[in-house]
């Protein structure tokens, strides 16, 4: 009886020692007692965890800014982004869309390329007044797309004006002497078209205005801009210039006022607007 207790005495030491071997595991290629697997456990979750976040795309900075706020009508608007990691501050790599808010919805106004310094830029010509913005798209998964706050640029619409003007006359009569409101002579009709649209009083006389606003060279000329014919220095003819090297005038006797072509390389142009 003694003995068969000493046995089952024997057998649980055992049995003790074989759980605490048990309780030491080999965990990649080391012993590890119980309480070590749940900080390898833990480890293991935060190594996860960290490689989870390293994965994650970043919002880059959008830093949007215009060329000018108000624009003349008829002038070029610059649209230009920024976009840097907000970390760094370096380059984000892709493009921008710059888009316009027209009939209720975000429409596409050009897209540009960010460079090495973060830039992105695109030159439009609006004719109307427009609440801008620019949307970043990724080249890479390291970004996402972002977008930028809003800007409004209005657009100063005198050119419209002017050349409304002018065109409201179109088919009138040509009388030398004349300054509207139904017949005109050229300096007649540029004198009323100026004075009616924007208030710009012009003398009634061809070559005395183009001592008037100001001198433009001809590749920068803009619709609504005073065109000068001249024969040497000595204005002969007047019109308001209506793009693609065509001029509003009232040319001559037996003809009305209309949409010419501007026949000679001889004129000067000049900005009133």
């Amino acid at each position: 009886m003694h003995e068969h207790s000493s046995g089952r005495r024997r057998l649980r030491a055992s049995a003790g020692k074989l759980a605490l071997t048990l309780g030491i595991c080999v965990c990649a290629g080391q012993l590890m007692a119980g309480p070590a697997l749940a900080d390898v456990a833990s480890t293991a979750t935060l190594t996860t965890t960290a490689s989870a976040q390293s994965a994650v795309a970043v919002a880059p900075k959008v830093a949007f800014s215009t060329s000018t706020r108000r624009l003349a009508w008829g002038s070029a608007l610059r649209l230009s982004a920024k976009v840097t990691d907000p970390a760094t501050g370096k380059a984000a790599a892709g493009k921008v869309v710059f888009q316009a808010w027209i009939n209720g919805r975000w429409s596409g106004a050009g897209t540009g390329t960010v460079s090495s310094t973060g830039v992105a830029t695109v030159a439009i010509r609006p004719y109307v007044a427009r609440t801008y913005r620019a949307v970043y798209v990724p080249s890479t998964g390291t970004y996402k797309s972002a977008a930028s706050g809003k800007i409004w640029v209005k657009v100063v619409a005198s050119r419209a004006k002017v050349l409304a003007e002018a065109r409201k006359h179109l088919g009138a009569a040509y009388r030398y002497g004349a300054s509207g409101p139904k017949v005109f002579d050229c300096s007649g009709f540029t004198k009323y078209v100026y004075k009616k649209a924007i208030g710009k009083v012009l003398p009634h006389k061809a070559n005395s205005q183009q001592a008037y606003g100001k001198a433009i060279a001809k590749s920068k000329a803009l619709p609504g801009d005073l065109i000068v014919v001249r024969s040497g220095s000595y204005g002969t003819h007047v019109g308001v210039y209506a793009g693609g090297g065509y001029m509003y005038d009232s040319p001559r006797p037996g003809k009305t006022v209309g949409k010419h072509k501007i026949w000679t390389t001889n004129y000067v142009v000049r900005r009133l607007v």
